[in-house]
């Protein structure tokens, strides 16, 4: 343990059972979207869901912008849109609960439009993934934006799990729709810009060495800064009585003696 690291002043901070239940809520959300997502694609095998689905520059298709997300292709592709809603839902709800709240139609709305517009003719787009990116890029730029604590802890803990959705909004692989990952993403930016701030700033602890600064700082303006008068310099040196001057005496050389 190194003694010489500044410790914050006063005692440290207890999560309150606020910070516990903003968790507790933001998660418990997430899970219910993702039930809602596993209910729908239950029933998919009962209607037709190709309507509902995004068809790129169709004017019918426009109406997938809203039953895409809910819409999923397989078991992989909807356990891999469950578990990164809810990673990434309980992380962006519990630190930022308004501003998340008001990006979620934005993301919703960017995803379908991104497939809409730049998706292939003849194509179909589905699934919550445009979602998921919305909410990694929201959460990763309001780190960058906001810079403190709880918002850079977030931001890292979104790129550790999910870093890697900052090249899938690019074409890498056939069959995904990276032109919803890519409206997703672009929407969570643009909600993070409009968005930042909406949720209050965390409290930024304070250390003793910084009081020490400040106080360092009062004394030298308050510090004369006007050389002291001529009575107020302290003398050093006083004369014997009666004289102003000292003699010195010195030793006189012998005549006869000689420097090596």
């Amino acid at each position: 343990m190194n003694a010489n690291l500044p410790q914050p002043t006063g005692a440290p901070p207890v999560p309150s059972r606020n910070d516990r239940g903003g968790v507790l809520r933001a998660f418990n959300l997430s899970l219910a979207f993702v039930v809602l997502l596993v209910a729908v694609y239950t029933a998919q095998g009962h209607f037709d869901w190709r309507p509902w689905a995004v068809a790129p520059l169709d004017k019918a298709g426009l109406l997938g912008i809203l039953g895409a997300p809910l819409l999923h292709g397989s078991i992989q592709h909807l356990g891999a849109n469950a578990a990164a809603l809810l990673i990434l839902g309980t992380l962006a709800g519990s630190v930022y609960p308004n501003a998340t709240l008001r990006a979620l139609p934005l993301l919703w709305l960017g995803s379908g439009l991104g497939a809409w517009l730049l998706g292939d003719l003849g194509s179909r787009h589905l699934g919550a993934s445009g979602i998921t990116h919305g909410l990694m890029f929201l959460v990763f730029v309001l780190g960058l934006l906001r810079r403190d604590r709880p918002a850079i802890a977030a931001g890292l803990i979104a790129f550790l799990f999910y870093g890697s959705m900052l090249l899938t909004i690019l074409p890498h692989e056939p069959g995904v729709s990276w032109q919803s990952h890519m409206g997703g993403a672009f929407a969570g930016i643009i909600s993070a810009l409009l968005f930042r701030l909406s949720d209050p700033m965390a409290p930024r602890k304070r250390y003793s060495w910084e009081d020490e600064e400040e106080d360092d700082i009062e004394a030298a303006r308050d510090a004369d800064l006007e050389p002291p008068s001529p009575t107020r310099v302290p003398v050093l040196w006083q004369p014997r009585e009666g004289r102003d001057f000292v003699v010195l005496p010195f030793r006189r050389r012998d005549e006869g003696s000689s420097l090596d």
